[in-house]
């Protein structure tokens, strides 16, 4: 087992010298391959249910499936980062999301795409968890704009996903070519991440007692649980809370939940210069009260379109950020292990599979109030998590 603050010999020699520069760079492009990979489900379920002739509500079950895979990647890579060079295991994963996405189109059973959406979630968990700590090992203090961008990268090819896949309908009249592209192109950072030396793990801080730290991880890992479940939540039903409460048609509710992704990725841009001169509580008490300022808009006037309109858009730009900069505000108060990082990620895919969860199973018997409600109640309790976490740890140095 590699013990971090060593820095086996097998971490220098592999590949090219570690360079800041190309190192970021690819795990730039890991984000953009990242974002295809979890934002094509969606605009693909009509011609995954025609290709396995299954029922809505057979077909839905794919997101857990996946989900349930990311939760246990997350875990398990987590652990192996600690263990071996890291740029071989993402290298790894990338090539084994572009098979599996190929094999999504040649999957005509229900029950088999369950399994191979199944083990992507795994490889897409892993590759979440590498990349994110791989980045604190390769810039360590200096973390702040880099994660900002890295998560920005990753909204970029979230919104790419949409346009793979609806070009693939457009050219084919099916899904399959769109599987086919995303495969292919896993393999540029796949490549990039296997010729260069991966960055050794930061050395633990003297300070940090096993107490100590394991608090800090379970307090940080139930916020994300909550960030998560907020951000999953509310893009995941709004378009539904706006057809049912007859606010508008079905199709400008769709464009509404693409104005969310998009007001979420411009504020990860926004946030870049931001996070190179503030401190990261600084913004995270900024963020969490533009998203309580963005429902209570919302709330306030539930009949009015326009003020479903400018809630979203505050909303994906209060949450844009929150993500990385809560784990900077980690990395500066203990030091970020791959297994540490691993929990983090945890927390956030349960939170991912919860809240929405739970908000389905409320929205006929309560109506679709409980959208927001459920929203605000989890913020609320996300900004009581941040104010403890701040109150118990102080910053320190690696």
């Amino acid at each position: 087992m590699r013990r971090p603050g060593t820095e086996p010999d097998s971490v220098a020699p592999a590949g090219a010298p570690l360079s800041r520069t190309a190192a970021t760079a690819a795990y730039y492009l890991a984000f953009v391959a990242l974002g295809l990979f979890l934002a094509c489900l969606g605009p693909s379920l009509l011609g995954l249910q025609r290709q396995t002739q299954t029922g809505a509500r057979g077909i839905s079950y794919v997101f857990f499936a996946r989900a349930f895979g990311y939760l246990l990647g997350s875990r398990a890579g987590g652990r192996l980062y600690d263990r071996v060079p890291g740029h071989p295991v993402m290298s790894g994963v990338l090539l084994a999301l572009a098979v599996l996405l190929a094999l999504v189109p040649l999957t005509p059973c229900l029950w088999l795409l369950f399994g191979v959406l199944f083990v992507s979630g795994l490889a897409g968990g892993a590759l979440d968890v590498g990349g994110n700590t791989m980045l604190v090992w390769t810039h360590r203090e200096k973390i702040g704009p880099v994660m900002n961008a890295l998560h920005f990268f990753f909204g970029a090819g979230a919104l790419l996903a949409p346009l793979v896949v609806a070009a693939a309908l457009s050219l084919s009249g099916g899904v399959a070519w769109a599987f086919r592209t995303l495969a292919v192109l896993m393999l540029p950072p796949a490549f990039l991440l296997s010729r260069l030396s991966s960055p050794p793990p930061l050395p633990l801080a003297q300070a940090e007692t096993h107490r100590s730290r394991r608090a800090l991880v379970t307090l940080v890992a139930c916020f994300f649980f909550l960030y998560v479940g907020a951000e999953m939540g509310f893009g995941g039903w709004i378009s539904s809370y706006t057809v049912t409460l007859r606010l508008s048609t079905e199709a400008r509710a769709a464009c509404l939940t693409s104005v969310f992704w998009g007001a979420l990725t411009l504020g990860r841009l926004a946030a870049i210069p931001l996070a190179a001169r503030l401190k990261p509580q600084t913004m995270l008490m900024a963020d969490l009260a533009g998203c309580l300022a963005s429902m209570a808009v919302i709330l306030s006037w539930p009949r009015s379109l326009n003020a479903l309109w400018a809630g979203t858009i505050g909303f994906g730009l209060s949450m844009a950020s929150i993500f990385p900069t809560t784990l900077c505000l980690a990395q500066q108060r203990m030091t970020l292990t791959g297994r540490a990082t691993g929990w983090f990620f945890v927390g956030a895919s349960a939170g991912g599979m919860t809240l929405p969860w739970v908000i389905g199973q409320l929205f006929e018997t309560r109506g679709p109030r409980v959208t927001m409600w459920a929203v605000l109640v989890d913020l609320g309790c996300a900004v009581g998590l941040f104010v403890a976490l701040l109150l118990a740890t102080r910053p320190t140095r690696n």
